[in-house]
């Protein structure tokens, strides 16, 4: 018998709404679904892609991504997992530089057994190499397979990838498709080619406000066939308040129905159908976020006959950058990113590899404090204050072009 945690779609890094304390949210998600692994005593963590919202990663989120993985491999559970389409890179990916360090498999043709299961990988293909693509998996001697993979599959509602065309064209009998991309946990069975169940384990944080059932993971079991449990997690509360306006109602009536609901540090969500007067949506969120939201957000799904003249000014995008930098609280490793971006010390193509080899190298040297931001060192007194900020978010924004 053989127990797994699937989980995928981790999506760390994403700041969503440009709220620092929602980014921490999905790495809060991701340390609640490592704990529970160990809790659980299971054979190993599947992920199924998308590990990071994007492949540029800071660097307080690459080290958030190692603290995870580091509580999997200190109660020795292995991590094995597969490049989604947020995180792929043209060369080396930050999954194999977690590999590099025993802390995670990466799947691939290759069978990876645990226990009577063989697990295999296929990182996301883009839809242009579909057509054409081999299937080389190698042969293995496990009483069950899996394969791993990331994409918007058919049979499922919106697929564009036919999971039966994978399954008919591998060479390996794969008795389970543990599946990535789709934010909605779901499970099927089919029959043909093979006999196969699909499953996504879905995100284990709302990425989106389209998001509404509980965020979690599965539970696959290998024995006498396969078992799919669902299992959720805790995570910061959405608010969604729909009002559907008559003909004589507007944002008294919004703000009323925000009122009946506990929306204190949570996201909300504001959805507005029917009739009515025309409602603005800041005096609206500006409502809510002063009864205590997080962040709240109004969707009017009403068609508007009059468009209101709007004023849009452009900063200047120099000036602009300056004041960000001002912003930003750096650790001394995300200086010399940021130095290695900006001031051109290696050519552009160099780039990702200088990064990834300095990265590699002060964890190597167990330098915790070169990972510190601004705050830690000035409460320290090892920096002042005039240097102090947020987080290391600035080697994202300079390096996104470059990565």
């Amino acid at each position: 018998m053989t127990r797994i945690l699937h989980t995928g779609d981790t999506h760390l890094g994403y700041q969503q709404y440009h709220r620092p304390t929602r980014r921490e949210d999905f790495q809060a998600a991701f340390t609640q679904v490592a704990e529970d692994a160990v809790a659980d005593d299971v054979a190993a963590v599947i992920h199924a892609g998308d590990l990071f919202h994007d492949r540029t990663p800071t660097l307080s989120d690459i080290m958030g991504a190692m603290s995870v993985l580091r509580i999997l491999d200190d109660a020795d559970v292995p991590f094995l997992a597969i490049v989604g389409n947020h995180e792929s890179k043209r060369n080396q990916q930050w999954l194999d530089l977690f590999e590099s360090m025993g802390l995670a498999t990466r799947l691939g043709s290759e069978p990876v057994s645990v226990g009577n299961t063989a697990f295999y990988g296929l990182d996301f293909v883009p839809r242009s190499q579909r057509e054409s693509y081999d299937y080389e998996f190698a042969s293995h001697d496990a009483e069950y397979a899996a394969v791993v993979t990331h994409g918007l599959f058919e049979p499922f509602e919106h697929g564009d990838w036919d999971a039966r065309t994978v399954l008919a064209e591998s060479p390996v009998s794969f008795d389970a498709m543990l599946l990535g991309d789709d934010h909605t946990p779901q499970t099927r069975h089919i029959e043909e080619p093979t006999e196969t169940w699909l499953t996504y384990c879905g995100s284990t944080e709302r990425a989106s406000a389209s998001e509404r059932d509980e965020r979690g993971y599965n539970l696959v079991t290998f024995e006498d066939g396969v078992d799919i449990r669902r299992r959720g997690i805790d995570t910061r509360d959405f608010v969604f308040v729909d009002v559907e306006l008559n003909d004589t109602e507007g944002s008294s009536v919004v703000r009323e129905r925000i009122e009946q609901y506990d929306i204190d540090d949570a996201v909300v969500i504001v959805t507005i159908t029917g009739e009515g007067e025309e409602v603005m949506p800041a005096g609206i969120e500006e409502f809510a976020e002063e009864r205590g939201s997080l962040v709240t957000r109004v969707n009017d799904q009403r068609e508007i006959s009059e468009e209101a003249d709007v004023d849009v000014t452009f900063a200047d995008p120099d000036e602009a950058v300056r004041e960000r930098i001002q912003e930003l609280g750096l650790s001394p490793v995300a200086r010399e990113v940021d130095e290695t971006v900006r001031a051109s010390k290696v050519a552009d193509s160099n780039v990702a590899d200088a990064i990834e080899r300095r990265v590699s190298e002060v964890v190597e040297e167990a330098d915790d404090g070169a990972f510190d931001d601004a705050r830690a060192r000035e409460k320290s007194g090892d920096e002042t204050p005039s240097e102090s900020g947020t987080d290391d978010e600035k080697s994202q924004e300079t390096m996104e072009d470059y990565l």
